[in-house]
This record gives C-alpha cells, sequence and structure tokens, in this order.
C-alpha cells in the first residue's frame, strides 16, 4: 500500500499550479468585495436611479435624494456576501464528497452565468444585478476553496501558501477598480463583464490539467500525479492518508496515552472522535466562529455603506469620492503582500525541533495563538478608525482594513486545516463560513438603524467596535488549550517515568 510520506521535491508542476492558483485567486475569486468601486460606474450608469426623488433643501434648492438608491446597492452587497458565505456549506461537501474537479466545474458555470448576466443588465434591468453577483461572489469562493489544497504541495510552508491565497483573494477587489478606471477611458461595462466571462477558459484548462481530480492529500504520498497529462495517476483517498500515519506523525494530532475530558474535546487518531460532529461540537469550533462572524461583520457593514460615507465626509463631492474610492480600491490590492506574514507567524515553528513529547499538530495549534490576537487587534484598531467621521483619517482605516481582513480570512482557513482532520475541511470551511453568513444578516438590520439616524454611522459603528472585542476570547481558550494538553503531556510522563522507576527497581 503507497504511504502517505512528505515528497522530497515541490517539481515543475507543483510550481505551475501553485503560480497558476494565485493568478486565479487574485484576479478573479474575490471581485465581489471591491463593490465600492463598481457603485461608482453604476450610479454613472443610472442603475436604480428611478429611486432618485427630487426634494427641496432647507434653503430652498431643488435637490434629490438618492437614499433609496442607495440601500439598494446596499442590498446587493449584503445578498452577495451573504449567498458567497452561507453556500459554501453544502459546496464544501459537494467538494469533499464529489472531489476538485466537479466543485471546480460548478465555481465556472456560476461564476460565467454571473459575469454574462452583468454584461446583459442595464438601467431598466437593474434588478439583474442581485442574481449576478451572488453567483459571482460563490463562483469565486469556490476557487478560493478548491485552491487551499494547493498549501498541501508545500509541507513546510503550508500555512503561507493558504495565507497568501487567501490575501490573493482580497486583493482581487482592485478588478473592479480596473473596470472602473477603464470606464472612464471609454471602455464600456458590458465589454470589461463579457471580457471576465470569457476568461472562464483559463479556469477550465486549469482544472483539467492543473488540478487533482479529487483532493491533495496532506502529507504528500511519494510519487503523487495530478492532472490530466499523468497516464498513469493513483487515486488517493485523504481519510485512508490520514489513518495510515504513524500517530507520531506529523498529523497526530496530540495524541497521548490518556484521553481529555470530553468538553475539552481533543482531536485524536480515533475515528470515532475525529467524526464531523466531534468537530463542530468542539469549543474550538465555537470560538473560531464567533471570532470569524463579529470580525466579517465589522467588515460587511464597512464595505456596505463606505460609499454613502464618504458622500456624507466629502459633502456630495463626487470628485472626492472619486479619489478616496480609488485609494481604497488599491489598498485592496496589497492584501495579497500583507497575508504572507500571517503565514510565516503561523509557520515559524517549523524548522525547529519539537518539545519533548510535543506532537507536530500541537506545535501548529500553539502557533496560531499569536495570529488569532493579533488579528482580533487588528480588527479593533480599523473599527475605532472607521467610527471617527474625520475624511483623512481614512486613509488609515483603509490600510487597516486590508491588513485585518487578509489576516482574518488567511487565518480562518489555516486554523480550520491544523486544527480538524483534513478529511473534514471542506465541510468545516463551509460550516464556520455558512454560519458566519447568518451572523452577517445583522448588517441589514444595521443599515436600517442608520437610516433611522439619519445616514450617521458614528453609533452603529460604536456598537460593532463594542462587539470586536468577543474576537479576543477564541486566542485566550486556544492558549488555555494548549496550556493544558502540556500540563496533560507532563503528567503523563511523569506517570511513565515513574512506572518504569518501579520497574526497574524489581
Amino acid at each position: 500500500m503507497l504511504g502517505c510520506k512528505g515528497s522530497s521535491g515541490t517539481g515543475v508542476r507543483y510550481k505551475l499550479t501553485l503560480a497558476t492558483g494565485l493568478l486565479e485567486c487574485l484576479c478573479f475569486a474575490g471581485v465581489v468585495f471591491g463593490w465600492a468601486s463598481l457603485v461608482f460606474v453604476l450610479k454613472t450608469d443610472g442603475y436604480f436611479s428611478d429611486l432618485c426623488i427630487n426634494v427641496t433643501d432647507a434653503s430652498g434648492e431643488l435637490g434629490s435624494d438618492c437614499s433609496l438608491q442607495d440601500e439598494n446597492f446596499s442590498l446587493v452587497f449584503t445578498v452577495a456576501s451573504f449567498m458567497n458565505n452561507f453556500l459554501t456549506l453544502p459546496n464544501g461537501f459537494v467538494y469533499d464528497h464529489f472531489g476538485t474537479m466537479a466543485t471546480r466545474f460548478l465555481a465556472i458555470f456560476l461564476y460565467t452565468t454571473g459575469t454574462f448576466i452583468v454584461a446583459l443588465s442595464s438601467k431598466a434591468l437593474s434588478f439583474l444585478l442581485f442574481p449576478a453577483l451572488s453567483f459571482i461572489a460563490v463562483g469565486g469562493i469556490l476557487f478560493l476553496m478548491t485552491n487551499i489544497q494547493v498549501g498541501n504541495l508545500f509541507g513546510t510552508h503550508r500555512s503561507t501558501i493558504i495565507t497568501v491565497y487567501n490575501g490573493a483573494f482580497d486583493s482581487s477587489s482592485v478588478i473592479f477598480l480596473i473596470i472602473k478606471v477603464l470606464y472612464e477611458k471609454g471602455v464600456s461595462l458590458h465589454s470589461s463583464f463579457l471580457f471576465l466571462s470569457a476568461c472562464n477558459l483559463i479556469h477550465l484548462l486549469r482544472t483539467l490539467f492543473l488540478m487533482p481530480k479529487s483532493h491533495i492529500p496532506y502529507p504528500i504520498p511519494e510519487g503523487y500525479k495530478y492532472g490530466m497529462s499523468c497516464a498513469k495517476s493513483t487515486s488517493y483517498n485523504v481519510e485512508q492518508c490520514e489513518a495510515n500515519q504513524d500517530p507520531s506523525s506529523d498529523r497526530g494530532r496530540g495524541v497521548d496515552d490518556e484521553p481529555l475530558e470530553t468538553d475539552s474535546l481533543q482531536l485524536t487518531d480515533n475515528s470515532e472522535k475525529d467524526s464531523f460532529k466531534s468537530c463542530v461540537l468542539s469549543w474550538l469550533f465555537l470560538w473560531h466562529l464567533i471570532w470569524l462572524s463579529v470580525m466579517q461583520l465589522r467588515h460587511y457593514f464597512f464595505i456596505g455603506t463606505l460609499n454613502p460615507m464618504l458622500n456624507r465626509l466629502a459633502n456630495q463631492d463626487p470628485v472626492i469620492v472619486s479619489e478616496y474610492t480609488n485609494a481604497f480600491a488599491f489598498t485592496q490590492l496589497c492584501g495579497v503582500l500583507c497575508a504572507p506574514w500571517n503565514g510565516l507567524l503561523m509557520d515559524r515553528h517549523k524548522r525547529k525541533p519539537l518539545g519533548s513529547g510535543m506532537s507536530e499538530w500541537e506545535a501548529d495549534l500553539h502557533s496560531s495563538v499569536l495570529s488569532l490576537l493579533l488579528t482580533s487587534l487588528q480588527c479593533l484598531l480599523f473599527s475605532i478608525c472607521a467610527s471617527i467621521p474625520f475624511l483623512p483619517l481614512q486613509y488609515m482605516t483603509f490600510i487597516l482594513q486590508v491588513l485585518n481582513r487578509s489576516f482574518l480570512y488567511g487565518g480562518n482557513a489555516a486554523f480550520i486545516s491544523i486544527a480538524f482532520p483534513a478529511c473534514h475541511f471542506g465541510k468545516l470551511y463551509g460550516l464556520v463560513m455558512s454560519l458566519s453568513a447568518v451572523v452577517s444578516l445583522l448588517q441589514y438590520p444595521c443599515f436600517a438603524l442608520n437610516k433611522v439616524l439619519g445616514g450617521d454611522p458614528f453609533y452603529v459603528n460604536i456598537i460593532l467596535t463594542f462587539l470586536t472585542l468577543m474576537a479576543f476570547i477564541h486566542p485566550v481558550y486556544v492558549f488555555l488549550h494548549c496550556r493544558e494538553l502540556a500540563k496533560q503531556r507532563e503528567n503523563s510522563q511523569s506517570i511513565l517515568e515513574a512506572s518504569i522507576q518501579e520497574i526497574s527497581m524489581y
């Protein structure tokens, strides 16, 4: 039987898979989060303009009130961001059960359909933005999900590559800025989206030649091959690959002589304890879900209200609004540069020898604490800056937002791949994204409260800032959990040493 040992070298195919995956995430996967740039174009083209009404201000001058138009644009983003996350759960089951190829075919279909619908939309068909952006969002997150496994090809840099891909996903929002700039140069919105639709041929070729039919196992078996060019490729089952590992190997997942109490729910090689249900009911999963949900809600509210917020702070000056919108989009491009730092934080122990009796899983989990803590701190600082109604300060807000977002999603995927078995990655990643999507629906009541307060988001921002403090619970819990594991390991070693001494006396 073929073992599950790590590969001695990456090979040209591994590097090509890595590079093309990075390009895919950077140019396509997360474009929907560049919504603020696209809104500028859509407003110019008159989408939802029938919702604007003529009003007379206090000085008696006739103007227009487009708050309902802004609400609809915010609602389009709310629905798309919700679908982006919520449908990750069923898509995760598709990924785990049917493999990479089937999942990517679904992604290509959704992404192509979404971009084509936008290309066919118009001022009179503004409602088409709702399904179109949702299709693009869901297709994009599927591209990311299937690319995360590429990190398995590069063992010691696994978390770094996962975070780089998530950073590229964040940076892809700059594509809508490019569409905005091209629009200002005379290239129509429809032409840009037809081009994006045609680019799906690239995804198809990559699916056939540079991605596996099922999944990339971890660690990589010797002689592992994938892609259609391989005349003879071997089928690998991720569950079997993990089950066949030596308990003391890299992925031993903290196996101790004595099992932990059920409330700690330590994952071991025991298939019963490694069940999907046990993973979902663990405190690690619960606090990770809360950690992701509160910070994601903060980001979604900020992106969804960015355009009206800038209009308010710039006194409706379109030139200033365009300048700040461009600045925000450009900072998003830096996500791919920020994300590797998070991965390096999580991989920093890889080249050091493990402590006595410590498993690779425990070392990985312990190294994630600093990443989780820094991400929570970044979000708090970002939320505070976003709450201060001072226009020049928003440049700092943009920087903190992209830094925190790249740490957030990269850290999310990396933590799930570290803390739980690989055979459940798709389902757990999908579940945590879906449940966080339900929490993200709170952004719509936030929009409604913002409207009641006259469009001033200050008080809503204060509420969300206090809510982000809940994110600090997760790194504290993981730290305490690791300390408990260390104590149990020491106790086990002490008992073993005492037993050996007792035997030697006889």
